[in-house]
């Protein structure tokens, strides 16, 4: 496993746990996964909490884009998985043009193929799909 789907992975994991105890600080959480990840190679370390740090600074935004492309389900009633890898790639989307948006994309169906169920990956795709489609078009658009 390469060094960036491993940190994907650990912040899936930190970011799950954030929303399974709201009364848990980012602060509080990341310290936790550094006494308890101790042997993480400090790369991944840092990949991770950049990923988390950057999904809780543009949460709102992020989730409206997941929100404005996901037909018939509330935020509330997806899997927390499913909104944790799609919170995660659409940041990466939106927010960090250094990685190559199909490598996201495809990092975030394998991260879901394993963490989440059956329906997962397709479920992901479509919305993630749209919103890279969507970041395009804005790219474009900026362009001189």
């Amino acid at each position: 496993m390469g060094l960036r789907r491993e940190a994907r992975e650990l912040a899936l994991q930190m970011l799950y746990a954030l929303d399974s105890n709201s009364s848990v600080m980012l602060r509080e959480t990341l310290q936790t996964f550094r006494e308890e990840q101790g042997e993480i190679n400090s790369r991944v370390r840092e990949f991770a909490e950049g990923l988390v740090h950057g999904v809780q600074s543009q949460r709102e935004t992020i989730d409206e884009a997941i929100r404005a492309r996901s037909k018939n389900w509330a935020l509330s009633r997806m899997p927390r998985v499913d909104l944790n890898v799609m919170r995660i790639a659409a940041y990466e989307l939106m927010f960090r043009a250094d990685i190559p948006k199909k490598v996201t994309i495809n990092e975030a169906i394998e991260i879901v193929r394993r963490y989440g169920d059956k329906e997962s990956p397709a479920f992901v795709n479509g919305i993630l799909d749209e919103i890279e489609a969507c970041a395009k078009t804005e790219e474009s658009s900026e362009e001189p």
